[in-house]
């Protein structure tokens, strides 16, 4: 780890830089297989769906490098995605005007609030890759939200499910008392 000062414009406050990518995980969920995944689009959406694998993959695809900042204080730059822009996903269901917040979930009962305005204008993606490579299921794989505008527990792991709402239902840190938003700018690690 470093804590270089030439960094700071792109390291929030508080955070340190590493080379490496820690595993960081709520529990130790059972991981779909790609052949038994599925991703449930619904809510308050005109047109609900439920996305296999083969579907997800014959949605359009995308390279997404960005820095991802852990509420545990380490950020790590220039990381590399791949996967569907969550303005696909949009696109698909059509969310209605008052659909302002999205629960994302995934295995292991676990959620992550988020509101739609930091996943949407080309600011996230659902991954099927890292660097290159398959998501291994250790950093959520087959699939995993990547939301980099918030700390990193907002991005959810072994994603399943994308509910649209004009509630912000609270996630699973959330309720155990982390910030509601997590703008790591902010430094908004606890409510």
């Amino acid at each position: 780890m470093s804590n270089d000062p030439s960094m700071a414009p792109r390291v929030p406050p508080g955070q340190i830089v590493t080379q490496k990518f820690p595993v960081m995980t709520a529990g130790t969920p059972r991981t779909a297989s790609k052949e038994e995944w599925s991703l449930t689009l619904d809510g308050e959406v005109l047109n609900p769906v439920v996305l296999d694998w083969t579907t997800l993959n014959d949605l359009p695809f995308r390279d997404f490098k960005t820095d991802i900042h852990c509420v545990t204080k380490w950020s790590k730059l220039d990381t590399v995605w791949r996967g569907v822009d969550i303005d696909v996903l949009v696109d698909l269901v059509q969310p209605s005007p008052e659909a302002r917040f999205v629960l994302a979930k995934a295995d292991g009962d676990y959620t992550a609030n988020l509101h739609l305005g930091d996943l949407t204008g080309g600011q996230a993606i659902v991954a099927t890759q890292f660097d290159g490579k398959p998501l291994e299921p250790a950093h959520g794989g087959p699939v995993r939200l990547v939301a980099p505008r918030l700390y990193f527990w907002k991005s959810a792991k072994w994603l399943r499910g994308l509910h649209f709402s004009q509630s912000d239902y609270k996630g699973y840190w959330e309720k155990l008392g982390y910030h509601n938003y997590g703008d790591p700018w902010k430094v908004q690690r606890y409510r």
